[in-house]
């Protein structure tokens, strides 16, 4: 102890310069909102560079079981797109139907390759950031999916990183669809378990089994119909017993989540501009 004190008064000359220029600092970079601005950039700036270092590191170490994720992914969907092929030449007995039908499809939107850097799930409001920012073509307000299903909307955007609001947010809306069925509802998740989420707004007359796929519905202008979310658990009654919930076991692992694709939809502006512009017209005549 009187090692430590006679260090510090040798010293302590040092240490008030230290301390008298951290509060330097802190006026400085508080009260003078040009300045704070620039520190903050350069902060994020340097978070997202620590943030993709440390996102790489992680991706390198998971390759293998990535790669396998991918593999049976794949197989998947080429037994998928052959049946549905078959099915198509037998209705329409033409074989150039599908590949045409396809190529419409893929017209209307694009997909941005990105991947995560930082991520979380045991929070109320997780959030996910991504590598990709304007400078890439991302844009709030689009969708954000992987090879296994939904991962989230694009919130906020920068040059060179993007913000999405994953499932795993209370603050969370997608509009999905009981596959097979068309009953659509709104998916929500409710915290705790990160493999779980919920569909409210079901009619109680709905016939649904568990088992039964739940997928985009389209009707929201930011995912096309037929992504994947997940497939049911349970069916219950709402609270106010109005209608059902949907218990869905989500097809995307948020805790391996890597690789994402932001969907870039030509269309979607225009969409959300048409509904918005209805939306404040209705507002004004009322």
């Amino acid at each position: 102890m009187r090692n430590l004190l006679a260090f510090i008064a040798k010293y302590h000359h040092w240490f008030l310069f230290v301390i008298l220029e951290v509060v330097c600092a802190i006026l400085l970079f508080h009260y003078n909102s040009y300045q704070g601005s620039v520190f903050f950039s350069t902060a994020n700036v340097a978070a997202g560079k620590v943030y993709e270092l440390d996102a790489q590191a992680k991706s390198f170490f998971s390759l293998t079981k990535v790669n396998e994720q991918l593999t049976e992914r794949n197989l998947y969907l080429e037994q998928q797109v052959k049946e549905l092929t078959e099915k198509m030449i037998d209705v329409t007995r033409d074989t150039g139907f599908t590949k045409r039908n396809q190529l419409q499809m893929l017209d209307s939107y694009k997909l941005i390759p990105a991947k995560v850097i930082s991520n979380s799930i045991d929070k109320r409001d997780n959030l996910i950031t991504l590598d990709k920012g304007s400078d890439d073509g991302v844009r709030v307000d689009m969708g954000v999916a992987c090879g296994n299903g939904v991962v989230g909307i694009v919130y906020m955007v920068s040059k060179n990183y993007c913000v999405v609001i994953p499932v795993l947010n209370s603050h969370s809306n997608i509009s999905v669809v009981v596959d097979k069925r068309g009953y659509f509802g709104y998916l929500h998740w409710l915290g705790r378990r990160s493999d779980r989420a919920y569909v409210n707004d079901i009619p109680l007359h709905a016939k649904v089994r568990q088992g039964d796929h739940i997928i985009t519905s389209g009707y929201s202008s930011i995912f096309p119909p037929g992504v994947e979310v997940g497939k049911v658990l349970y069916v219950f009654k709402s609270l106010d017993g109005l209608s059902l919930q949907l218990q869905v076991k989500l097809s995307t692992d948020f805790s391996t989540l890597r690789d994402v694709c932001i969907i870039d939809d030509s269309k979607m502006k225009e969409r959300i501009d048409l509904l918005r512009a209805a939306k404040d017209s209705i507002k004004s005549r009322n």
